[in-house]
């Protein structure tokens, strides 16, 4: 009995002992942490999407700090999170939204298959097996990574077997961007207007693109010589609009034979 009681007595003093010393130890290699990052921590949203460029909320925090990045970095959290972390830096800001924008329309009713992919179901997996499932190889995938890495709920993969953005939750975080191995996401200011191609077919081959895909672009250039601002370029094989110049006209959308252009106004409050 003596010797459990003693056995007791013991773990009681040793733990006793060791809570002391971990206390010591903390105060002693304690890192002090700036309130300011504290305080511009805790306006966040902590999703750490990385769409500030950095690994998460904390980093972002210290690294605004330290002047590495704007009062405005978070994109997810818009005009009032930017202006809350002016304040608390004495900064003045101006918050841009952003979002991200599908260039692509190759839908299952416009782009043909490759036929019945069986391997593993991500777009990753299939472009380095069979460059893809469509016969398009510039086409978007339609296996979804792009929803599944989107922390917003923000993307979803439609009965059409492409992905659509919903805009009221999307905050151009680029999630989307870096997951799709076909690079088919743009991320824009919002609000923006102006004609956009979406179409990410480079291809100088012109036969295969119309029989691939119904609204792959034919770098036909009639959306050149159509734009009365002369604000549209084809290059590299995708249409380039000059946003200073261009004014939402459409001219360019009516003339396209394709029907490869957009306004950007219209997809993004479609």
């Amino acid at each position: 009995m003596q010797t459990i009681i003693f056995t007791i007595a013991v773990a009681l003093v040793l733990s006793f002992v060791l809570g002391l010393l971990l206390g010591l130890f903390k105060k002693i290699f304690a890192v002090k942490v700036d309130p300011k990052v504290e305080a511009i921590q805790a306006e966040l949203s902590g999703g750490n999407c990385g769409g500030c460029g950095y690994a998460g909320c904390a980093a972002f925090a210290q690294a605004v700090v330290n002047g590495d990045a704007p009062a405005n970095g978070c994109v997810a959290g818009g005009a009032s999170v930017a202006k809350k972390i002016a304040e608390l830096m004495g900064v003045e800001v101006s918050a841009v939204k952003k979002a991200a924008l599908l260039t692509c329309q190759g839908t299952k009713d416009c782009a043909l298959s490759r036929g019945n992919y069986n391997g593993v179901k991500t777009c990753e997996a299939a472009v380095q097996a069979v460059n893809g499932t469509k016969l398009c190889a510039y086409g978007c995938t339609g296996f979804g990574d792009c929803v599944a890495v989107c922390t917003f709920g923000a993307l979803s993969m439609g009965s059409d077997g492409i992905p659509h953005v919903n805009y009221e939750k999307c905050v151009g975080c680029g999630k989307c961007a870096k997951a799709c191995p076909k690079k088919l996401f743009a991320i824009i200011d919002l609000p923006k207007k102006g004609s956009i191609a979406l179409c990410a077919n480079r291809s100088d081959n012109k036969p295969p693109i119309k029989k691939n895909c119904s609204k792959g672009c034919i770098k036909c250039g009639i959306c050149e010589k159509k734009c009365p601002e002369k604000c549209i370029v084809v290059t590299n094989g995708i249409p380039v609009v000059d946003y200073s110049k261009c004014t939402s006209c459409g001219e360019c959308i009516k003339a396209c034979p394709d029907k490869a252009l957009s306004l950007i106004e219209e997809v993004t409050t479609a």
